[in-house]
């Protein structure tokens, strides 16, 4: 129906939110492992809460991870270095509890079967360069400027933890203007007003000014809102303030809610495990039908049993914007991309020690060379074959 508004909403969460404080140690893991041994196989999970982070799961590996140090380093790199913000990586305690993985898992992934039944989605539209929705490409993007404004000291009594979120007017289905932004930004006590219950005027304004602003300028208007810190204040952060667990924030992770997730998390996965490596594969199928031009917007969802290679079924939506149809999309994804677990590794290099950069901002929309999933070689190709479909 023509002129019909609706708004939609998507969050991100930065690096010292407890989650994702989990989902990079857990990458940072498998990482380590890959280095060493890239036929390592990883299933890493890490909880966080008051002073003290356990890391468990299964690895196998002919490598040898020294999991206190590597943690303690993670947790510098994203800021917490000194008591004032809750967690300090010098004095919390690090528990080690992994284990092998399963030799009746194992049976099924060596003979290059998938690692675990399940689905997997992937998804991709024209609304932006990244050709990913909108308000998730602008809520990861304030939570990366909120942690550059701390580290390069624009604003320094910013803490390790955030969150982001923002709420997008769309007309006819097109993203025209920003309606509304959140910032939960962590902090030090000097910010205070008189009474200590809230932030100043001045540091919200700064924070509207210095984060918000500067990122999204083109789709801000005078009756964009902000809620800044809406509680008052947020001094207590990280996980002196709430637990973190690896893989609980997989709408983060992907779409931000327009597309639904698949069945199973990312991070502290190796890529025998299609959770991971079947989820990257058909978001780079659904891009690049998108950035070929035959459709403006590209869900694929996939299936797959557990020691088998093959997936159970393929299916494709293109939301009747497709110039082809479902049957064609998938001759067209079976001819040019890898859908077995070994394929798929081999297509996208699945084997190198690329994931902790995966484990915050989304892993999915980013430009960096080791995220070969975002890349669009296969435009030339579809838009050939598809011609003669």
């Amino acid at each position: 129906m023509a002129g019909r508004k609706h708004f939609f909403t998507s969050e991100s969460v930065g690096e010292g939110h407890p989650d994702k404080v989990c989902d990079q140690i857990s990458d940072a893991i498998l990482d380590d492992v890959l280095r060493q041994d890239p036929y390592g196989r990883v299933a890493c999970e890490t909880y966080v809460t008051m002073g003290l982070l356990i890391v468990g799961g299964e690895i196998t590996t002919t490598g040898y991870v020294d999991v206190h140090n590597l943690t303690r380093n993670v947790l510098k790199e994203i800021g917490y270095i000194h008591p004032k913000y809750g967690f300090d990586y010098h004095t919390c305690a690090v528990i080690n509890t992994i284990h092998s993985q399963s030799p009746d898992i194992a049976q099924g992934v060596n003979k290059g079967g998938a690692g675990d039944q399940g689905f997997m989605v992937g998804y991709a539209c024209s609304e932006t360069p990244e050709l990913m929705p909108l308000p998730i490409m602008m809520a990861h993007k304030l939570v990366r400027r909120t942690a550059e404004a701390r580290r390069q000291g624009i604003l320094k009594y910013l803490g390790p933890d955030c969150k982001s979120q923002v709420t997008v007017e769309y007309h006819d289905g097109h993203p025209k203007r920003i309606d509304s932004v959140v910032l939960a930004c962590q902090h030090t006590e000097e910010i205070l007003d008189a009474s200590k219950e809230k932030i100043t005027k001045t540091a919200r304004q700064e924070m509207i000014d210095v984060i918000a602003r500067p990122i999204l300028k083109e789709y801000i208007d005078k009756k964009t809102k902000y809620y800044v810190n809406e509680t008052g204040k947020f001094v207590i952060g990280g996980p002196q303030s709430d637990t973190g667990m690896t893989g609980r924030k997989i709408v983060v992770d992907t779409y931000g809610g327009v597309a639904a997730p698949g069945g199973g998390a990312f991070s502290g996965k190796d890529p025998t495990k299609v959770d991971r490596s079947a989820a990257y594969m058909v978001r780079y199928i659904a891009k690049n039908i998108v950035a070929a031009g035959l459709a403006t917007k590209c869900l694929i969802h996939i299936a797959y049993v557990i020691g088998r290679a093959e997936p159970l079924a393929i299916m494709v939506d293109t939301f009747d914007t497709g110039k082809l149809s479902e049957t064609a999309f998938i001759k067209l994804i079976r001819e040019n991309f890898e859908v077995t677990p070994q394929g798929m590794i081999k297509q996208l290099d699945l084997l190198r020690p690329i994931y902790k950069k995966t484990a915050c901002y989304g892993h999915f929309g980013r430009t960096d060379p080791e995220f070969s999933w975002e890349s669009t070689d296969k435009v030339a190709a579809l838009k050939k074959q598809a011609g003669k479909l």
